[in-house]
């Protein structure tokens, strides 16, 4: 885990999901931001995504709540969802995918893009 993705966990309190509590963490009630990192050695965009994350908690006034994929099971989760770069913000409204932000973007598309995403009607719930 690259330092800003530590900061994410440490210092923030997002949480880590892992194989037993990100299920839960996913199917609660209300809107969630759940980061897949990817590899930061490998992809310098990571760590951009994990300092911008708690500037767009922080920009939508906390409307949704953020977590960190642990890397173990990041790759079930990208199959789940059908989201294959990374890194990736999946935004999520009572256990449903409502849409993802890949990759770093610049400041006025991520506002524009999340806004987008979490003014969409609620899509049926499938639980998988």
């Amino acid at each position: 885990m690259s330092k800003a993705i530590d900061r994410l966990t440490r210092d923030l309190g997002y949480p880590l999901l892992g194989a037993t509590n990100c299920d839960d963490f996913m199917s609660a009630k209300g809107e969630y931001v759940v980061f897949l990192t990817g590899d930061p050695a490998k992809n310098l965009e990571t760590d951009d995504v994990a300092a911008i994350l708690p500037e767009l908690v922080q920009a939508f006034q906390y409307r949704f709540k953020a977590a960190v994929v642990d890397r173990a099971i990041e790759q079930s989760l990208r199959e789940r969802y059908d989201v294959w770069p990374t890194p990736s913000l999946l935004f999520l409204r009572d256990g449903a995918l409502i849409g993802a932000v890949p990759k770093v973007r610049d400041w006025p598309d991520y506002l524009s893009e999340i806004k987008s995403i979490l003014d969409r009607p609620q899509p049926a719930v499938t639980r998988q």
